[in-house]
């Protein structure tokens, strides 16, 4: 990775962080477990490099204690008020197609400084995953807020491929939070660099996703999600599927590409789909196809990304946060995607494609 110019000598540079199969939280800690024990390796590397930087002065804002509420209503949504964020965050690139072809005239993360960098992730033995490079996000949602950046963040789109995702699906597993997700905003999905990266988040509640029924759609290929935001789901019971859900994803991601859509992705640990065998926890990966946004973004006060879609909402105002209701929310996250007919079109033609 490029260095950026201008570079402080005292910047920390990141971490080597080499793990193996033992490293694995297959299970994860459930939200009723001790908090004490939510932290593993991977955890605490991440979180005391971010909390360095913090201290240090690398992120656009500091953050302090962020107020978050549940919305009344049976849909469960968690709405948090983070006025910095909207406030202070770099401005969105506009995106103008599903293909937009990377610019390196246009902000990237080849240009992040040395100390934004918190881990390269590698897995030893094994070069089939992507390496990772961690990085700060320097307009956090929340603590440990942080940009996976496949391959040393060597210049291409935001679009997602099965290498990269797999390797952000490891990362997943190496977290013992409860609430350590994994997403990926697409282009006209909420994208606001054209450089591929996804997002690790700790999300500091349950969220809907993780517990919402699905269905198969077919013996092989995605389940339908079930909820305000349905969503078509994959599932790994643990290391060794993450391989062929990433490829099945990317496939289904690059049809919906196809089909003039956007997406988004989320994953979160989880409860198998309905008849899958097992039952037991794992990796729920959910994919999202929606009506793409293009052009500059209209600053709308509640944008629609990957957190919108899994029922967690990040607000730029006190008195939105303070006055939206269940309803307005789902109002405004509806609309971004397809009629019911049409997704269930749409999820018949993804378990065509990927079966057998």
């Amino acid at each position: 990775m490029a260095e950026a110019a201008c570079e402080d000598p005292d910047e920390p540079s990141p971490e080597d962080f080499v793990y193996g199969e033992e490293d694995f939280v297959v299970q994860g800690a459930g939200w009723e477990g001790d908090p004490g024990s939510w932290l593993s390796r991977f955890d605490r590397a991440l979180l005391s490099g971010w909390g360095e930087r913090m201290e240090r002065g690398l992120f656009r804002y500091r953050l302090g204690a962020l107020p978050t509420r549940e919305l009344p209503g049976a849909a469960g949504l968690v709405a948090q008020l983070n006025v910095q964020r909207g406030a202070e965050r770099r401005p969105p690139q506009p995106m103008l197609s599903l293909r937009q072809p990377f610019d390196p005239a246009a902000f990237n993360f080849t240009r992040l400084r040395r100390g934004e960098l918190l881990l390269r992730l590698r897995r030893a033995g094994r070069g089939a995953a992507e390496p990772l490079l961690v990085a700060i996000n320097a307009s956090p949602l929340g603590r440990g807020h942080v940009l996976l950046l496949p391959d040393g963040a060597r210049p291409r789109p935001q679009a997602l491929a099965a290498p990269a995702l797999e390797a952000a699906l490891e990362a997943a597993l190496l977290s013992a939070h409860p609430g350590f997700r994994v997403g990926f905003n697409g282009l006209g999905g909420g994208a606001s660099v054209n450089h591929l990266h996804l997002h690790g988040l700790y999300l500091g509640r349950p969220l809907p996703a993780e517990s919402a029924p699905a269905r198969p759609l077919r013996p092989r290929g995605p389940a339908l999600l079930a909820g305000p935001a349905p969503a078509f789901l994959f599932f790994a019971a643990g290391p060794a599927e993450l391989g062929a859900v990433s490829r099945d994803v990317c496939r289904a991601a690059e049809r919906i590409t196809d089909a003039g859509l956007a997406y988004n992705v989320l994953a979160t640990r989880g409860e198998p789909p309905a008849g899958a065998a097992g039952g037991g926890r794992g990796l729920r990966v959910l994919l999202w196809a929606r009506r793409p946004s293009l052009g500059a973004k209209a600053g709308d006060a509640l944008t629609v990304a990957l957190c919108e879609l899994a029922g967690f909402l990040p607000l730029p105002s006190a008195p939105l946060f303070h006055g939206i209701t269940e309803a307005q929310a789902l109002d405004a996250i509806r609309q971004h995607l397809l009629p019911e007919p049409e997704l269930l079109s749409l999820g018949e033609d993804l378990a065509r494609l990927l079966a057998p």
